[in-house]
């Protein structure tokens, strides 16, 4: 079975150690989830452009805010996580994101994908600074956030945490935010990789659509 892997830029750098030789990965920019529909829209034309001898996409998403649903490929299997975002991806499972949602649902999640990505509330604070200044930009930031209260570093095992637990603890601190590491798992993604889709997965045959009500049924 020819295998091929579409992934966001940060998914693709906690699994890239887990792909077996020989398993192509593209990462598209991690940015394209602020626009649902540029990401459909990507994610579809590499569908599209995928060889015909390739049997399998396995897709490094959740449904993203509805960017994945309508993706159809025509010529081979398309396999996606049945989690809502890639938090549930590196929790392990999208249990593991309801019970972390339901002990502090004020909470702001950071991985190491996303923080090298500059994607975090420091970093859009930094960006405003140039045009505000530090007060105004301050403000304005901590109003994006003010519902929530808690920071959260997913340690998934895969890299060294030392630079990554310092960069939470300075932008929890920064916004009054409580810092907690928590423990992530690649359980989901190796499935994803190793042909295990049970009910943690949408499996769509070739010619069919990801639909809405797909990651619904459990």
């Amino acid at each position: 079975m020819r295998t091929r892997i579409i992934a966001c830029e940060t998914v693709a750098e906690e699994i890239r150690n887990l792909i077996p030789e020989g398993i192509p990965c593209k990462s598209l920019e991690f940015g394209l989830h602020r626009t649902p529909e540029k990401l459909n829209a990507a994610l579809q034309k590499e569908i599209d452009e995928t060889k015909e001898d390739v049997d399998t996409i396995l897709l490094g998403y959740g449904m993203c805010s509805k960017g994945c649903l309508g993706l159809e490929a025509q010529h081979s299997r398309l396999v996606i996580p049945k989690v809502d975002d890639c938090i549930g991806l590196f929790l392990g499972s999208r249990a593991e994101y309801s019970k972390q949602h339901l002990q502090a649902p004020g909470t702001y999640y950071l991985t190491k994908g996303w923080i090298e990505c500059g994607d975090d509330p420091y970093t859009e604070y930094l960006k405003m600074t140039e045009k505000y200044g530090h007060e105004k930009a301050h403000w304005l930031e901590s109003q994006v956030i003010k519902n929530y209260t808690r920071l959260a570093l997913i340690n998934t095992g895969n890299y060294r945490m030392g630079k990554y637990r310092r960069y939470g603890k300075k932008v929890a601190s920064f916004f009054s935010l409580t810092f907690e590491e928590i423990p992530g798992s690649n359980m989901l993604v190796e499935k994803l990789i190793e042909g295990r889709w049970d009910e943690d997965f949408v499996v769509i045959e070739p010619g069919g659509k990801i639909q809405y009500d797909m990651f619904l049924a459990i």
